[in-house]
């Protein structure tokens, strides 16, 4: 919660003073990948107020391992604004240290010497404090009458009790605090519990992490094979397909996106040993990885649009629809690439390997679309050529250059805004204009059914990569509106869906296909819930589980038939 909080503050502060340079006072977490991305969203890590050279200027956050009060005044002194960042639990242990050293107490702090946290906690003992790291260091404190014993909020809750334990035994009447944090005493107990389960443990995190370091430790002590790793490429020079079952966990330091990327590695060692239904799932994952299955979904969604407009179906607008979405998602994704683009994305392997072939595939599958569009008639082509250009132009700096926004891309929310008019207009509307009643209230009923399904899609998985989009710096609607807020907004969006659809068949709008799409929003329901970061589902399975339901409109459309 800490390293995650310290990390929200500096990134909202880098959406809003964009006039002021943005300083750490260290580095935010440990952790060199992020370091590197904060640092390309102009957030400079410093270790002495020195370094900044416009103090009037500058702010300087204050990470969540916190700082001794001296330091915190000497900046004060500078001039420099302060946005203090120290994780709450940490501001707790400094509050205990600060009242009972006032009582005269000596203060003894179980932790890492050299850590950044205990260097700020020493600064609350007024020269009253020792520090130790070990139960043999007990023995070596001098006679002591009033006694405090706190711990570095990130130690092993098992050393800390066998020092308290020796501690207590030397000076009788000794306060203890427990001051580990509670996240950190379950992700110990959490290893402990894998370690007797897994046949193999990785650690994912920082080397410099020491929290993440003591993880790997603990689990090393299990008599587990453990790795620590700082990243997914680690696991290249590991032979994994030796073990059958594999447990993850992570130093507090590590973000989602690190984790995300060993977990699809792992996943995907785990698939290829799979047989039959192991080659079946590896398709379904391959087609998702290579945006296959969203085509494939867009074609559902077109037939079922079609279907509720009582419109003949027209293979035609199935394939022009597939081949529209799949061209603007390969193409988006290749003109948006830069770095940290594809921050901990399951398909920056494969875009990285194959850009030329998805290039190639995207530009053959545009003027497909287009072809397709000009045979059925210049109306439709006209639309379909506007909506591919808009698409093309989303991702390019085509605004002025004074202005906040460069391209249509950082309008704040505009991403899923966007993608959902664009799959309504190629699923309800290019169909509609075959026929001589182009626009009903079937059709608003069909595009305000497709927006719908796919802005809940796509807002679901930003919610899944709010904490990646705040790094980089896009400014989607979780990020623009928070995630609760957003979560709330789908559901009434998900409600106001299955009121038209249950009302559209009796009102005489659309036919009765209305009521079997009711399908489609119980799995969205079933969505909210399974698509949780605490699921352990790798990224590639969840975004394959929201895609799947525009599949269920296609396959409603069967079960219409046959009903």
């Amino acid at each position: 919660m800490g390293v995650r909080r310290a990390v929200d503050i500096v990134l909202e502060i880098a959406q809003h003073e964009t006039g002021r340079r943005i300083y750490t006072y260290g580095p935010l977490i440990h952790n060199p990948q992020t370091i590197e991305l904060l640092k390309s969203r102009g957030i400079t890590p410093v270790q002495s107020i020195e370094e900044i050279t416009n103090c009037s200027n500058a702010v300087l956050v204050i990470r969540a391992h916190g700082i001794a009060p001296q330091e915190r005044k000497k900046i004060k002194a500078s001039g420099i604004r302060i946005i203090d960042a120290t994780c709450p639990k940490v501001g707790y242990v400094q509050a205990i240290i600060k009242k009972h050293a006032a009582l005269n107490y000596t203060v003894i702090i179980v932790g890492d010497k050299e850590h950044p946290e205990v260097d700020g906690l020493l600064g609350y003992t007024n020269g009253r404090g020792i520090t130790i790291a070990t139960v043999d260091e007990v023995e070596k404190l001098p006679p002591l009458d009033l006694v405090c014993v706190v711990a570095q909020t990130t130690q092993s809750l098992d050393d800390y009790n066998k020092i308290v334990e020796k501690i207590a035994g030397r000076f009788p009447g000794t306060i203890v605090f427990n001051t580990i944090c509670s996240s950190t005493e379950q992700r110990q107990a959490e290893i402990i519990a894998l370690a007797g389960e897994m046949d193999a443990i990785f650690i994912v995190g920082g080397k410099n992490s020491a929290n993440t370091k003591r993880l790997a430790d603990l689990a090393a002590k299990q008599l587990t094979p453990a790795f620590h790793i700082e990243t997914a490429e680690e696991l290249d020079s590991i032979d994994i397909d030796s073990y059958s079952r594999i447990g993850v966990s992570a130093g507090a330091s590590t973000p989602n996106w690190i984790i995300d990327r060993v977990m699809e590695k792992v996943a995907q060692t785990q698939s290829r040993k799979l047989k039959k239904v192991g080659s079946l799932f590896n398709f379904w994952l391959w087609a998702v990885k290579t945006d296959l299955y969203s085509a494939i979904g867009a074609g559902c969604l077109c037939l079922a649009c079609m279907m509720l407009q009582r419109i003949p179906v027209n293979i035609s607008y199935l394939a022009m629809a597939s081949f529209f979405v799949y061209a603007m998602h390969v193409l988006n994704r290749l003109i948006s690439r830069k770095p940290g683009s594809f921050l901990g994305s399951f398909r920056e392997e494969t875009y990285l390997k194959h850009e030329r072939t998805y290039l190639l595939a995207a530009v053959l599958s545009i003027i497909s679309a287009l072809l397709l569009a000009f045979n059925s008639g210049m109306l439709p082509f006209t639309v379909l050529f506007f909506i591919s250009l808009a698409g093309v132009l989303y991702n390019m700096k085509i605004l002025p250059s004074g202005w906040r926004f460069q391209s249509l891309k950082d309008l704040p929310g505009s991403k899923n805004v966007f993608m959902a008019v664009a799959w309504g207009t190629v699923t309800a509307i290019l169909p509609a204009l075959s026929q001589d009643d182009n626009f009903n209230p079937g059709l608003a009923v069909a595009f305000i059914f497709t927006f719908g399904v796919v802005f809940i899609r796509s807002a679901i998985s930003d919610i899944l990569e709010i904490q990646n989009d705040k790094l980089i710096g896009r400014e989607t609607i979780p990020v623009l509106i928070g995630k609760t807020q957003t979560q709330i907004l789908l559901k009434i969006i998900s409600l106001i869906l299955l009121t038209i659809l249950i009302a559209a068949a009796p009102l005489g709008w659309t036919s009765s296909l209305s009521y079997m799409l009711l399908m489609c929003i119980l799995y969205i329901w079933i969505c909210f819930r399974l698509c949780d970061r605490r699921s352990g589902l790798s990224g590639a399975f969840m975004e394959g589980l929201l895609e799947t339901s525009y599949v269920i409109a296609g396959l409603s459309v069967f079960l219409w038939f046959v009903l």
